[in-house]
């Protein structure tokens, strides 16, 4: 049995490469490539919609493709938790329909935000860089945002991190309560480091992407998961197992 997929944003780098991916899948079928010129109603063939499109477009897109019963993978950025709040309102209106949002779909990434997000317990301060190439329209990153949303929500019990100066333009823009720093490069895919600072020690976690290939498996995990999906899921290390292997 095979799954019917329609990718919006089939001619941006990210879409071109979930196209190939799914071609080659022996239980997928590309059914539909969306451009900025293709009407929405080209995405109904589908069982899955992928949307890879731009931050300002993506709502239309997912919100079109909810009203219409179809299961969704979003891979776009710019899904912020206000945001969420709004799609995760729409998706229960529709429960026929079914939302994966994926800021990053590396699973290096997922687990480095993991291990940010329990380092967060255990510093004060904590700051995040992140780079990417300089075509990326936005900033932060929805991985950045997402490292720092689950920071805060790690940490909801101690209180925001200690952060002095944000009055300062120098000093980043805080999301939830953590100042977050963004570099836009040429040469460069996409990092991100988040520092973490204690008394007489610093720690940081880092994860470099060199390749589109680190996206393989998290895009062909999620279109599958996103097959079956209800409610709203948020994050690839959502559909993967974390907890440490004991024997």
């Amino acid at each position: 049995m095979t799954t019917r997929v329609a990718i919006a944003g089939a001619t941006g780098k990210l879409g071109r490469y979930a196209a190939e991916l799914v071609e080659q899948a022996y239980d997928l079928e590309l059914v539909a490539r969306l451009d900025s010129s293709s009407p929405l109603e080209a995405m109904l063939d589908a069982e899955v919609l992928l949307d890879v499109t731009l931050p300002v477009v993506s709502p239309q897109v997912v919100g079109f493709a909810i009203e219409h019963d179809l299961k969704v993978l979003v891979g776009t950025s710019g899904w912020s938790s206000e945001r969420l709040a709004s799609l995760d309102r729409q998706v229960s209106e529709h429960p026929a329909s079914g939302v994966i949002v994926i800021p990053n779909f590396s699973l290096g990434s997922a687990l480095a935000t993991a291990f940010a997000a329990q380092a967060a317990r255990f510093f004060e301060s904590i700051e995040i860089v992140e780079a990417h190439g300089a075509g990326k329209v936005d900033s932060p990153s929805g991985t950045a945002v997402r490292t720092a949303e689950l920071i805060a929500l790690a940490r909801r019990d101690l209180g925001p991190v200690a952060a002095p100066h944000v009055d300062q333009r120098a000093r980043g823009q805080q999301v939830a309560s953590v100042p977050v720093h963004s570099l836009r490069m040429t040469g460069t895919i996409a990092r991100q480091s988040v520092l973490f600072g204690g008394p007489g020690e610093t720690l940081t976690i880092e994860h470099d992407t060199v390749s589109s290939e680190a996206y393989r498996a998290g895009i062909l995990l999620a279109l599958r998961a996103a097959a079956t999906a209800s409610g709203l899921t948020v994050g690839l290390e959502s559909l993967v197992d974390l907890s440490p292997s004991v024997e």
